[in-house]
């Protein structure tokens, strides 16, 4: 017999002004129950999440929770800002004043490597994802609930996410755009469509195909209902339908694409690379040759070699602070190696586009966003296209055209960013984090896009589908100064390097997982002169035997609490080393991040 569910929704209703957004919702949600939330951009996936969390009330319906479950919900964009300690960010995630509080606040903490006295105003946001993820486990709730959990996570964080859950024994309801943590997660789906829910008893994989079965089982009932609705069911269901089929094209043009590219990498190195540069003329697009970069003691890039013909598209990953941007920049010119060499090809126009997408007026119409308001055509890569079709390109109805842009939710105005850059000329495309904060629809279409690009792209991103489904190699930076390209795309990057032979002294994941966690991009120090100041280079020479010392303080309290019987046998003596050590690491990485700065900016000075 089936354990009575946790939580019950029965005849759910929510309206917003005139609009329903959702009708009649029925949902179960039982003791192991793996699932994903999932529905087109504004379908109110999170409203309906905040709704089983008990944060807002719907207008009809019941909700009912067994007593004695309990829930956590992590939200799209945390609030830290009320709380001047981390400490009393994550303590409020527990449900009643316990004992062991402190304690379990502590190892939460440590488990995602942040230090329990740090300013929460002052994170990053990947350091405020981890402190909210360490809250939502802290109560070992009942049931989790995970809005976008992988937003502003790097690949080692996003793989001890998984293990995190995998290992959580109680219901998880989570909404993500990233595939490959649904694949490993979800054992059942819930689809949002035009505020009804239905539910797959599959995994995600079986998502995307269920979907279109379910578009054709409903085409004969939508004649009868309202021409408008009709037209919608008939766009949404065609286009999935082209999608997949345009897609399976695309799939094997790219695997041909990385056969092609497999055998480049094989013969770098060899006489044949000089041998084949005669054939290659004007196909070039950058050579890098034994290039090195450090900041100090610091290796970011330690002789690396490759070369880009056009038409290739490279992905580039690593753990946060690893030196992705730092090779893009190195491998388009805007900066010069320490050794070694860049050559670039002849007539390139480089395009970027970042997770930092230039704003939108919102005052200006979708037409106007586009065209500058002159003109009823756009030019999109040296041809010319109605503006119109532009945007029915990507997803916008022909009624949206003159509207305001204002007028658009998150995930539309991140496909008009899109727009307007992808339509500006360019055979060189630099993308670096473009997935941040897209929905899935906006994903697809960005791989459409750029899987019929005909030029050639850089492309860093933490998402491991989008990776497979476009890159023709991988480049890995492992952190210390090691990057390795793989043929393929991230599945064929782990495989690979599985096959290759090991190392001496291999890193572990833990390792990768704390190297992801401690590094943060240095912030440069500002100086409007044109030289280093006294202060600061006092700092410069200070700060190496500062940090020697601080790293020896940890290595010592690390001993002292990695000993099983170290809190049983002095509780608050535990307490304080582990405080002490919170504060050494956060000193450190302090200490770390100036004096990377400080070195940064005594190189550029030089080179001036």
């Amino acid at each position: 017999m089936a354990p009575p569910p946790l939580l019950t929704l029965a005849g759910l209703r929510l309206e917003l002004g005139a609009q329903t957004l959702f009708s009649g919702i029925d949902l179960a949600i039982g003791p192991s129950d793996r699932l994903c939330l999932l529905g087109r951009n504004g379908a109110g996936k999170s409203t309906l999440l905040k709704i089983i969390a008990g944060i807002i009330e719907a207008d009809g319906g019941e909700r009912f929770v067994r007593p004695g479950v309990s829930i956590a919900y992590l939200p799209q964009e945390p609030d830290l800002g009320r709380y001047d300690r981390l400490f009393d960010y994550v303590a409020a995630g527990l449900p009643s004043s316990q004992a062991d509080a402190a304690f379990r606040v502590e190892a939460a903490l440590a488990e995602v490597n942040l230090p329990a006295d740090a300013n929460p105003r002052t994170l990053s946001g990947g350091e405020q994802r981890r402190a909210a993820i360490a809250r939502a486990f802290l109560g070992e709730p009942d049931v989790l609930l995970l809005d976008e959990p992988t937003n502003h996570l790097d690949l080692p964080t996003i793989e001890w996410l998984e293990g995190r859950l995998a290992a959580f024994r109680g219901a998880i309801i989570v909404i993500s755009h990233d595939r490959a943590f649904l694949s490993r997660l979800a054992s059942a789906c819930l689809w949002l469509d035009r505020g009804v829910v239905k539910r797959l008893e599959r995994g995600f994989a079986a998502f995307e195909e269920w979907v279109e079965q379910e578009y054709a089982r409903d085409a004969t009932e939508t004649a009868k209902l309202d021409k408008l609705i009709a037209e919608e069911t008939r766009w949404s269901r065609e286009g999935i339908s082209a999608r997949r089929t345009r897609n399976q094209g695309r799939l094997r043009r790219l695997d041909g694409l990385r056969q092609e590219r497999r055998s480049r990498i094989a013969r770098s190195g060899t006489a044949a690379l000089a041998a084949a540069e005669g054939k290659t003329s004007g196909k070039l697009v950058i050579e890098a040759k034994s290039i090195s970069k450090s900041f100090g003691e610091r290796v970011l890039l330690n002789d690396f070699s490759t070369r880009i013909m056009r038409g290739d598209r490279i992905g580039i990953i690593g753990p946060n602070g690893a030196g992705k941007s730092t090779l893009l920049k190195l491998l388009t010119g805007e900066v010069a190696p320490d050794s070694g060499v860049v050559r670039l090809g002849t007539n390139l126009e480089m395009l970027l586009i970042d997770q930092k997408r230039d704003s939108l007026d919102p005052d200006l119409s979708l037409w106007e966003t586009l065209t500058g308001g002159s003109a009823d055509q756009v030019m999109v890569r040296g041809q010319p296209k109605h503006v119109v079709a532009y945007l029915k390109d990507f997803l916008f109805s022909p009624a949206q055209a003159r509207g305001p842009v204002r007028a658009l939710s998150g995930g539309e105005k991140n496909r008009l960013m899109l727009a307007r850059a992808l339509a500006k000329p360019s055979n060189l495309m630099i993308l670096d984090e473009p997935t941040n904060d897209l929905d899935m629809e906006t994903l697809d279409l960005l791989q459409e896009v750029l899987s019929d690009y005909e030029g050639t792209i850089l492309l860093v991103s933490h998402d491991r589908d989008f990776l497979d489904r476009l890159v023709t190699s991988t480049i890995v930076l492992d952190g210390n100064g090691a990057a390795t390209e793989y043929a393929g795309g991230y599945t064929d990057s782990l495989r690979q390097a599985a096959q290759a032979p090991k190392t001496s002294d291999p890193q572990k994941p833990s390792t990768r997982l704390n190297a992801a966690l401690t590094s943060r991009p240095p912030q440069k120090p500002k100086n409007p002169g044109k030289r280093m100041s006294f202060k600061q280079k006092h700092a410069l020479e200070q700060l190496p035997e500062e940090m020697r010392a601080l790293e020896q303080d940890i290595s010592l309290l690390e001993k002292a609490i990695a000993d099983p019987q170290a809190y049983s046998r002095d509780p608050d003596k535990f307490m304080l080393a582990s405080k002490k050590l919170d504060r050494c690491r956060a000193e450190l990485e302090e200490k770390e991040e100036e004096w990377l700065a400080l070195e940064m900016l005594r190189e550029e000075l030089e080179n001036e």
